[in-house]
């Protein structure tokens, strides 16, 4: 007996124990870090330079605790200095306006250089309210024909003062008190380089105003003699020379009228536009209902085309010529099911500030270039018209098994010789051709991953760029920038360090700006030379208040896939107060690519998916997966084609044992998963496929029916298969499996979430989703976000207490029962 009251006592401890090992949700420290709050403590994180068009200088703003600061940079004389100074400024703003300022409450300043770039400019707002003056607008001479006894109060508007800076002065000047007019011709006139033309689409065609009546139209858009002149007349909806009405039928059908933008190309001298125009006439239309929006509901039907349909766009390549009035088509097979693109000029890094930034064309000497990919995007050719006639000829063809990627052409030598960048060993890479299409060498090699081009200094043949993987010590996902000669010798690293970072480099290729940092390090900036050499220190972003808050950084893990060799990398969160004498339900953020992964590189404060959920009571961890990010090989981004239901979930359920086997605090008994869209889809999938590892899920906006999702995402990333049969016809099959097929297997707790607007992943297939889990008798929560796309917008807050109380409920036990989610009312005044 008593033997056996030992071993009673000894369970109940035990039990005891187990039982107080679980956290309780910790609902205070999470809405800690709502976004409202975080704005609070963290501010700026990275330089972003505003290069200027003279000499080697660059501005920038920069945020911390004690408030907003402006520098100048010059590269050339190492100097960086304020703009101006924070003290005087405030100073003079308040003698001007009459309203208060101080050096650390200045109003934020949209800035903008002079064309000396001695001075700047830019307008603030006043308390002060003035009488709207309207130009536009006929005042009568007889005052006495209103109606006796109603004089009409003015209509009144804040003061704006457009204001002058010279830099190095002593005070500012008025240049105007003249609010800047809203410029909504901004949205449909596509203007050429020169000025001398307007065009934009209305009524389906394709429409033109010349300079001087264009003019007229910004002065008075009422004005009756404005003469618009009609080019084309063959335009209709679905198959327009440019964009069409937009929004529900009733916006649509109001608006059909209205003048639109025209998107396309301009030759470098104006004489020519090229514009691809695209036929959906024949592709299925899709809708959502918008329940809150007006008095009705209404109807909102688009064009979407889903994997397997036959019907493909059509696609077209014209060629305007604007002195004649006439255009060319570029001979182009139609009826091959195909994707058109044409290349542009880059944008300088000084034109940034522009109010007027025309898209160009590649090429300054009468070519177009411009790509083709098959729509099973396994046939990818770069090729080069000639601008007055259309006729055309192939440069450059890639092949693959599975899809092909790809990034801008570069042309230079005075466009004798091009870079291409393809993956065709593997590894992406940059090619050196002759502009005939002849290869001349590789310039990168390697088993590394080159991410994008930088710059170009011709006169050296020196080409600039990112890449991921070429210092085997560290995480592959780690971006630096480098340089190499174009005959493919001097590789150099040019902003070494166990870090990641981002960079923006001057338009004369002689400096860059990094901004650098890991998840786990604080934000730093700095100015490089070409060379790589350190110029100076521009910024150390200022984390002190989220230190103070408790902030603590996460850690970053390295271990294998499911098949026992690929390293896969991660990072994991912890709560800020975590207790060594519990347990925690690890919960996994995922988002499956194969374009992107959920696993964040540099420091981020946006910690509503990860971070702020830890807070709660869990172990948050992010992790890759063989077939996500493109940084890595070919084959690893590769990994899922033909597969994308169920790739990348052997590897989350193996990652998470791993850890647990290394992590006493984690509680692999109660894992869950979740994610937003392509991580909706996968963390159902997870919970459907292992539903005795995954015990719960939240699913947000996800695409659990791939067969009605948009046919670039599934057919590129799973594969579309292209059939021929005897007679010479092309049919398109397309085979993948669904998420809703597997309902019988749930057993843990689903969340299904999605916005009822969605035109991105549209809601039938969550519908699909819920409708087979009732049929086969399956308890699961389903929300409905009411006027939400495909992000939840106004109601992301929501969501995340959605996601928090499904895990309490769920994973540590405790389940939160009132009307109200008091913590989002914490950051709300109520005053109203």
């Amino acid at each position: 007996m008593k033997k056996f009251l030992l071993v009673f006592l000894s369970f109940f401890v035990v039990a005891t124990i187990s039982a107080q090992e679980t956290p309780t949700p910790n609902y205070r420290a999470a809405a800690k870090y709502s976004p409202t709050n975080l704005a609070k403590m963290v501010h700026s994180t990275s330089v972003s330079p505003h290069w200027l068009k003279k000499g080697n200088r660059f501005w920038y703003a920069y945020k911390t605790s004690e408030g907003a600061n402006y520098y100048l940079v010059d590269a050339d004389k190492k100097s960086k200095k304020s703009l101006f100074d924070n003290v005087k400024m405030a100073k003079w703003l308040t003698e001007i306006t009459k309203d208060p300022y101080d050096a650390k409450h200045l109003p934020r300043l949209d800035i903008k250089f002079n064309e000396a770039e001695d001075a700047i400019r830019f307008r603030v707002t006043s308390t002060e309210e003035v009488e709207v003056i309207d130009d536009k607008k006929e005042v009568k001479k007889d005052s006495t024909s209103s109606k006796k006894g109603k004089s009409k109060k003015p209509k009144k508007e804040k003061k704006v003062y457009h204001l002058e800076y010279k830099l190095g002065g002593n005070g500012l000047t008025i240049i105007d008190t003249i609010k800047k007019e809203k410029e909504d011709w901004k949205k449909w006139a596509n203007i050429a380089p020169d000025s001398s033309i307007v065009l934009y689409s209305k009524n389906y065609n394709l429409y033109w105003m010349d300079k001087m009546n264009f003019k007229k139209f910004i002065k008075d858009e009422k004005d009756s003699t404005v003469v618009e002149n009609q080019w084309t007349k063959d335009g209709e909806e679905n198959y327009a020379y440019g964009r069409g009405s937009r929004g529900d039928n009733v916006d649509k059908e109001k608006n059909k009228d209205k003048r639109n933008g025209v998107g396309g190309v301009w030759s470098h001298d104006s004489k020519k536009f090229v514009f691809q125009k695209s036929d959906s006439r024949h592709i299925k239309d899709l809708w959502v209902i918008n329940s809150t929006g007006k008095k009705r509901p209404t109807l909102e039907t688009y064009k979407y085309h889903m994997p397997g349909e036959q019907e493909y766009y059509k696609s077209e390549l014209l060629i305007f010529d604007i002195p004649t009035k006439t255009h060319v088509k570029v001979p182009l097979d139609t009826i091959k099911q195909q994707s058109i693109s044409v290349f542009r000029a880059p944008r300088k890094q000084s034109s940034r500030d522009d109010e007027f930034r025309p898209s160009l064309l590649l090429s300054k000497k009468g070519k177009v270039y411009f790509s083709v990919i098959s729509r099973d995007r396994k046939k990818y050719d770069i090729n080069v018209a000639d601008i007055n006639t259309g006729e055309y000829k192939t440069l450059i063809e890639e092949r693959f098994n599975t899809y092909i990627e790809s990034r801008p052409l570069i042309l230079l030598n005075d466009e004798k010789e091009m870079l291409h960048w393809a993956e065709r060993d593997g590894w992406a890479h940059f090619y050196l051709y002759d502009t005939d299409g002849n290869l001349k060498n590789q310039v990168t090699e390697g088993d590394y991953h080159v991410a994008s081009f930088e710059g170009l200094d011709e006169k050296n043949r020196t080409l600039y760029f990112s890449a991921n993987g070429v210092n085997k010590e560290q995480d592959p996902y780690y971006a630096h920038s480098y340089k190499i000669s174009l005959n493919g010798t001097g590789l150099k690293t040019l902003n070494p360090g166990d870090f990641t970072s981002s960079t923006s480099m001057s338009d004369s290729n002689k400096y860059f700006v990094s901004n650098f940092s890991r998840v786990n390090t604080i934000p730093k900036s700095e100015l490089r030379n070409a060379n790589g050499r350190k110029v100076m220190d521009l910024e150390t972003a200022d984390l002190s208040q989220l230190f103070a808050s408790g902030y603590k950084f996460p850690e970053t893990f390295k271990v294998k896939a499911d098949d026992g060799i690929t390293d896969i990398y991660g990072v994991m969160y912890k709560p800020f107060d975590m207790d060594s004498t519990k347990v925690y339900p690890l919960l996994e953020y995922v988002y499956p690519g194969p374009q992107t992964e959920a696993v964040n590189k540099s420091f981020s404060y946006s910690m509503d998916r990860v971070d702020r959920m830890a807070q709660v009571g869990f172990i948050v961890i992010t992790l890759g997966n063989r077939g996500g990010h493109p940084d890595r090989s070919k084959w690893y981004h590769n990994y899922g084609y033909g597969n994308l239901r169920d790739y990348g979930l052997a590897d989350k359920k193996y990652v998470a044992q791993q850890l647990a086997n290394k992590h006493k605090f984690i509680d692999i008994e109660k894992v869950g998963i979740y994610g937003h869209s392509g991580g909706g889809f996968m963390s159902t999938a997870a919970m459907l496929v292992y539903p005795d590892f995954f015990k719960a899920a939240v699913s947000s906006a996800g695409n659990h029916d791939n067969n009605v999702y948009n046919s670039w995402w599934s057919e590129t990333h799973h594969g579309v298969k292209e059939e021929i049969d005897e007679k010479g016809k092309i049919s398109h099959v397309y085979k993948i499996d669904d998420n809703q097929s597997l309902a019988k297997n749930l057993k843990g707790h689903l969340m299904l979430i999605h916005g009822d607007m969605d035109n991105n992943v549209n809601p039938a297939g969550t519908i699909r989703m819920a409708n087979e889990l009732i049929k086969a008798n399956k308890r699961f929560k389903y929300m409905i976000m009411p006027g939400q796309r495909h992000g939840f917008g106004n109601m992301t807050e929501y969501s995340f207490w959605l996601r928090a109380d499904h895990f309490s409920k769920y994973l540590l036990g405790k389940e939160a029962t009132d009307a109200d989610i008091k913590f989002m009312n914490l950051d709300k005044p109520m005053n109203k």
